[in-house]
């Protein structure tokens, strides 16, 4: 079941959608002002980054167990 965005065409809000069978006619009705005037929008998604990690240990620690500080395992 996907989720669709929809944009109202009376009062310009955004809103989305969980439609159950995607082949149905059916007007979606505006959630802000109750209009059946919508139109599906571009729908896009956001794509997170990550924060690269570091190849070279934090100071103090060897690297080995990813502990806090040296381990004596040196």
């Amino acid at each position: 079941m996907p989720i669709y965005e929809y944009t109202c065409k009376k009062c310009d809000s955004q809103f989305e959608k969980l439609i159950k069978n995607i082949s149905t006619n059916e007007s979606i009705a505006c959630p802000k002002c109750g209009s059946k005037q919508t139109a599906r929008a571009l729908s896009v998604f956001a794509v997170g980054s990550e924060t690269p990690k570091s190849s070279t240990p934090a100071p103090g620690m060897c690297n080995r167990c990813g502990g806090p500080g040296p381990c004596g395992m040196n």
